[in-house]
Parts: C-alpha cells; sequence; structure tokens
C-alpha cells in the first residue's frame, strides 16, 4: 500500500540531498521515479534540483495551476512510474497536495515530500501545512543550531547579518540569506538586532 510522506528539516538539514539520494535508491532497484518541483524555486534554475552538497538532477517543474494528478496521468502514458519525490515542496499549493494524496490513494503511487515546516516567522508554509494534516508518515530531518540545539527556526537575515522580522514569506536564498536556529538563538538574535 502507497503512502504519502512528509520529510520537513530547517534550512541546512540536508533535505534536498536526501531527496536525491532517495531517487538514485529507487534508480538502483530498476525502479522509475517522477521528480518534480514547485516553479516558484528558481534559486538553482528553472528545471534544477540541487544539494548543497553538490548533487544536482533535472526536474519537471509545476506552476501553482498545474493540476499534478493529470501530469502523473500524462507522464504514465509515456513510461511507467514507480514513485514521485517532490523538493521543496512547501511552495506547492494546497490543491496540489490534495492531488498527491489522491495519486497515493487512487493511483498507488508512493508520493515522497520533501521541505520546510515553516517560514522565517516560523509559519507554516501553505503546502506544509497541507501535508502535516494528511501525510501517512510525517518524519522530521534534524539539523543543529550553532549552540548545539536541535534547529528549528528558518531565520532570515539582511545584508549585514541581523534577523529579519518583516517581508514576504517566500524570498530565495541560501546560506548568505538564511540559518538555521534553536528557538532560544532566534528570540535573542531578534533582540540584538533590535538593539543596536
Amino acid at each position: 500500500m502507497s503512502k504519502l510522506y512528509f520529510k520537513y528539516g530547517a534550512m541546512g538539514s540536508s533535505k534536498t540531498a536526501q531527496a536525491l539520494i532517495t531517487k538514485f535508491n529507487y534508480e538502483e532497484r530498476n525502479m522509475n521515479v517522477w521528480l518534480i518541483k514547485p516553479s516558484k524555486d528558481t534559486r538553482d534554475g528553472a528545471q534544477k534540483v540541487t544539494s548543497r552538497v553538490g548533487l544536482e538532477e533535472t526536474a519537471t517543474v509545476i506552476t501553482p495551476k498545474d493540476s499534478v494528478f493529470m501530469m502523473i496521468k500524462e507522464e504514465r502514458k509515456v513510461r511507467k512510474i514507480d514513485v514521485i519525490i517532490a523538493d521543496e515542496c512547501q511552495f506547492f499549493t494546497k490543491e496540489q497536495i490534495d492531488e498527491m494524496r489522491a495519486i497515493v490513494d487512487e493511483l498507488n503511487i508512493p508520493v515522497l515530500c520533501f521541505g520546510l515546516r515553516t517560514d522565517f516567522l516560523t509559519h507554516f508554509f501553505p503546502g506544509s501545512s497541507r501535508l502535516m494534516e494528511i501525510a501517512d508518515k510525517i518524519e522530521e530531518i534534524k539539523t543543529m543550531c550553532k549552540c548545539g540545539l536541535k534547529a528549528i527556526v528558518n531565520a532570515r537575515l539582511d545584508e549585514k547579518g541581523n534577523v529579519v522580522t518583516h517581508g514576504e514569506q517566500i524570498f530565495l536564498g541560501g546560506n548568505e540569506s538564511y540559518v538555521a536556529m534553536c528557538h532560544k538563538c532566534y528570540k535573542e538574535s531578534i533582540k540584538k538586532s533590535q538593539n543596536k
């Protein structure tokens, strides 16, 4: 029986690397993987899924208006699909997450979603929120704060390295723009930034 998985972690927890390693493991067993990513993720190029450790693959890009369910049906006309791996799943719409649930239930294809749970203000992304509600299995990919505690916050930094507490939910960036922190260090960093 297929399942819908949500594997989430703070920035720097190697989510994308794990997604690409999972893809490799399926393909090593002669299984066909459909790797997808949302169109909002353009940091490494429109169709590229790239990890910080250097792994890279080409993915099918899904726009907010696309029907994932209809796209998998079309893809299956060309080739057999054994599993779907979705990177940066926080950027998918709630409706697309519901379609991934339908793919699992109706087409019996497992869907593995990798992404962030919350934004830089510790608020759910729409896709992540829906996955927390309907995924069969939810797994945290852990990473550490510089203090040694488990990191749970994706702190956004300005050009001077101060923690940002306002702005649009989506701002693409890497290590220069975000740092994973425990909640205690996050709150302390905000206080330091406000006292400057």
